[in-house]
């Protein structure tokens, strides 16, 4: 699966001529609307963002900060991908999932977890309309009608949600207001994909303004089940629907009130996983293979219906402002899918494709899942030197997750297996921050966040799947982790000139203890201790060429004691929690954007991410299905060690480009706008191996079109992945050589009204 040198040669060269430009597009969908400067090519627009719970300059943010904006985000999402398209968009991000649309996997500068439990926790906190969503499964709530997405590089524990020692992706909505507005989009796409979106909104009365958002995305089903006798395309179709109503109340400058209701329903197919695609010895896909094929003899489907709320409060008083973020979230899922990714086995022929030593067919869901939040939090607001923040938060969780098995060879595929996990999750967190301008110049800010988190915890075979083998029900086994912490920051950033502020900051962040009690396949139920950062990083933040462009460079060195881990599968077929000793990470990320003409309008982004693990007691049990180990033996046959490994799904280097070109033609403008991303090679898992590897991915959109109505329609052809890229992005590895592919080639034709 070597890529042509020439498309990475092009990608470097892109960059090169680009800079200083970003991984930000904040320009207006009209650049017409930007100032004119001597030299007639319009100046960016200013970012603000909320990394500090208050609106300011990205400028002058001491924070690694990549944004990005309302167009980017339609243009990125046109061929009605799921919030993966933000993958290699922004520098230093990587996002994956072996459960297809339903659970994203979010990597922060190498920083994640690959685990696929539906009570995984993860070191990366997203936030929507400044509620945390904590469980995975939360995580993918569709992208539209956005105002903004934000990402917060390093530990954010002092200020926002929880679990957040790699970062936050932060995602605001686009709010009500006064004036009436809104927009509809509609395009269609190979495999008669569909993507509608809309919005409308304006005021109610004086007091009352709302605005109502809806997505309803579609894909046909085109991989073929060769297995099943009937023709046609039988898989990787979806319908999804999601919609947001808010509410604002302003009777007067003092208070306003926001409320939000949102909905999502999703009926598709999971993820398919395709055996012995890899070729042994390499990672390489064997001859003749197809993506548009596939050979199972299990079900594949995935449905998921979610329900939110959220008030979030704001009453300014004399010199403070008083803010009350209540929310609410709940998720009902079951994703059931063909694991060993073929048919038959060995001792039950026919069987294939390859060898299928033993058959799984596995499904799991949350049948009960609530999530309640509550933040109070005071700030002041006047023009003193010394400004102040304080507040306490509250989460709780409680949820339920079916794990089930089924017989592949059975007439009718009853089910084998059988295991309930039951979680109850309370945390709270007190926390407050200072920021003092030293002078015109000179800005200090430190924090503390002290947090209390305590888990209960029960899992219950009722059913083994391993019967036959006299293998019967176990437990309930129970576990009650509990934890305090004390999390910190402090920053400093120094204004040069108008132009040019330099920033430093190090940080503390923390994650509670996790859990793991998959029992299906094994009796025991791990727990991962707490896991603490610190974090170190300096960086330079530059409005260039009278504005016109904008740049920001950052490096940074952490180091996790205690990271959890998941040695996922192998040959044990069981998920267990770890803890490393030490990880450690170094690099940098580059961010920038500039109007290279009046027409013109170029970005790029650019990151280095080494990570290692350090720790020579770490042993585990590699893949069992006849993948080309490469690390060292352990002590106890049949583990190795992880040493020295980078982590997995961490790429090396992560780079972006896009540019935007329009030329005046009546009373409008033709457009073309092209966004190509990179992704250096990863590891699917904690050890190396030659077939569990994914080479470097580039993959790029087109969209051509004519705007008109002062840049209020738009009419344009779009393609999504136009080199019909083809890669390994993930595995199974218990079984045999199982893995599953990117995204095919999209193309289609979208149509836009803005009012």
């Amino acid at each position: 699966m070597n890529r042509p040198t020439l498309r990475l040669d092009l990608l470097s060269l892109a960059i090169a001529c680009a800079l200083p430009i970003s991984a930000v597009h904040a320009e207006t969908a009209n650049p017409d609307d930007a100032q004119p400067t001597t030299t007639g090519v319009a100046q960016l627009e200013a970012i603000t963002v909320t990394a500090e719970r208050q609106q300011k300059d990205l400028q002058e943010v001491p924070i690694s900060i990549t944004t990005i904006e309302v167009e980017k985000l339609h243009v990125l999402g046109t061929g009605g991908e799921d919030i993966r398209f933000l993958s290699g968009r922004l520098p230093s991000l990587q996002i994956e999932s072996s459960f297809g649309r339903a659970f994203p996997r979010f990597y922060i500068r190498g920083l994640g977890n690959t685990d696929f439990d539906l009570n995984a926790s993860q070191p990366v906190s997203l936030i929507y309309d400044d509620v945390v969503q904590e469980n995975p499964i939360l995580k993918g709530f569709p992208v539209f009608d956005l105002d903004q997405v934000e990402m917060f590089r390093g530990p954010q524990g002092t200020l926002f949600g929880r679990n957040t020692p790699a970062g936050v992706l932060k995602f605001n909505s686009t709010r009500p207001a006064q004036d009436q507005s809104g927009y509809g989009q509609v395009s269609w796409g190979r495999y008669n994909t569909i993507n509608t979106e809309g919005a409308i909104g304006g005021a109610l009365n004086q007091d009352w303004s709302a605005r109502v958002s809806v997505l309803y995305q579609r894909r046909d089903d085109y991989v073929d089940n060769t297995f099943d006798s009937a023709s046609g395309n039988d898989l990787e179709g979806y319908k999804e629907f999601a919609a947001r109503a808010q509410f604002l109340y302003a009777p007067g400058a003092d208070f306003e009130a926001l409320f939000n209701l949102h909905v999502r329903s999703l009926n598709g197919t999971a993820r398919l996983f395709r055996a012995n695609i890899i070729r042994p010895g390499s990672n390489e896909f064997v001859s003749g293979f197809n993506r548009n094929q596939i050979s199972i003899d299990g079900q594949n489907f995935q449905n998921l219906d979610a329900f939110g709320g959220s008030a979030r409060l704001r009453w300014d008083f004399d010199g403070l402002s008083l803010y009350s973020i209540t929310g609410y979230e709940t998720v009902d899922t079951l994703s059931r899918g063909d694991i060993d990714g073929g048919f038959g086995a060995v001792f039950a022929p026919p069987s294939g494709p390859g060898l299928i030593p033993f058959t799984a067919e596995s499904a799991d869901g949350l049948p009960k899942h609530k999530q309640i939040t509550q933040e109070l939090r005071a700030a002041s607001t006047t023009d003193a030197a010394l400004q102040w923040q304080t507040g306490i938060y509250y989460f709780f969780e409680d949820l339920t997750i079916d794990s089930f098995n089924y017989d592949s060879l059975a007439p009718g595929r009853p089910q084998n297996g059988y295991v309930q996990q039951q979680q109850k999750n309370n945390a709270y967190a007190l926390f407050g921050s200072l920021e003092y301008a030293a002078s015109e110049a000179l800005t200090l800010r430190g924090g503390l966040r002290f947090t209390h988190d305590k888990k209960d915890f029960v899992a219950e075979r009722f059913q083994s799947p391993l019967a036959f083998l006299g293998v019967g029900p176990i437990g309930p086994i129970t576990a009650h982790p509990s934890d305090s912490d004390l999390s910190w920051d402090a920053s400093a950033v120094y204004q040069w000139n108008d132009q040019v502020n330099t920033f430093a900051r190090v940080a503390r962040g923390y994650r509670a203890p996790s859990i793991q009690g998959r029992l299906l396949f094994g009796d025991t139920v791990s727990v991962a201790k707490p896991e603490t950062v610190i974090s170190y990083e300096a960086g330079i933040k530059a409005d260039l060429w009278d504005r016109r462009a904008r740049l920001g460079f950052t490096v940074f060195r952490y180091t996790v004691n205690n990271q959890q881990l998941t040695a996922v599968g192998g040959g044990a077929n069981f998920n267990t929690l770890i803890n490393a000793d030490k990880t450690v990470g170094s690099g940098f990320e580059l961010d920038a954007e500039a109007n290279l003409t009046e027409r013109l309008l170029v970005t790029a982004g650019l990151s280095y991410n080494d990570t290692e693990i350090q720790d020579p007691n770490l042993f585990i049990q590699p893949c069992g299905g006849g993948c080309t180990v490469l690390d060292p033996a352990g002590p106890i046959a049949g583990t190795v060690s992880l040493n020295g490994n980078r982590l997995p799904q961490a790429p090396l280097k992560v780079a972006n480009v896009t540019a935007r070109y329009g030329v005046p033609v009546g009373d409008g403008e033709v457009f073309a706008y092209t966004d190509w991303a990179y992704r250096s090679d990863i590891s699917f898992f904690l050890y190396d191996s030659r077939e569990f590897h994914g080479d470097g991915l580039l993959e790029g959109g087109l969209r051509l079109g004519y705007n008109w109505a002062g840049g209020n329609r738009e009419l344009a052809l779009y393609g999504r992945n136009i080199t019909n890229e083809l890669a390994l992005v993930g595995g199974i590895d218990f079984n045999n050589l199982t893995g599953f592919i990117n995204e095919p080639r999209i193309w289609g034709a979208e149509f836009t009204a803005r009012f």
